[in-house]
C-alpha cells in the first residue's frame, strides 16, 4: 500500500501530460477554417487513420487518468 501512495502521484503526472500532449496533437474545428464555413471543419467527417489512433489513444489515457484518481482516493 506505502509503494503505491509513492508511486501515485508519478503515475498521474505522466498520464496528464500524455494527455495533455495527444489533446492538443488533435485538429481543433475552432481554427480560421471554420470562421468561414468549410465544410471539413464542421464536425462531419469520419476519422481516419493517425487522427483515429490519437481520438482512441486519448480516451484510453483519459480512462487511466480517472482509474488512477479514484484509486487515489480510495487509498487515503
Amino acid at each position: 500500500m506505502q509503494t503505491l501512495q509513492g508511486i501515485l502521484p508519478y503515475v498521474q503526472i505522466g498520464l496528464s501530460v500524455l494527455l495533455i500532449a495527444i489533446i492538443l496533437l488533435q485538429q481543433s474545428a475552432a481554427g480560421l477554417g471554420g470562421a468561414f464555413g468549410d465544410n471539413f471543419s464542421s464536425g462531419f467527417h469520419t476519422k481516419r487513420g493517425f487522427e483515429k489512433t490519437l481520438f482512441v489513444t486519448s480516451i484510453v489515457i483519459a480512462v487511466l487518468f480517472v482509474a488512477s484518481t479514484l484509486i487515489a482516493l480510495v487509498i487515503r
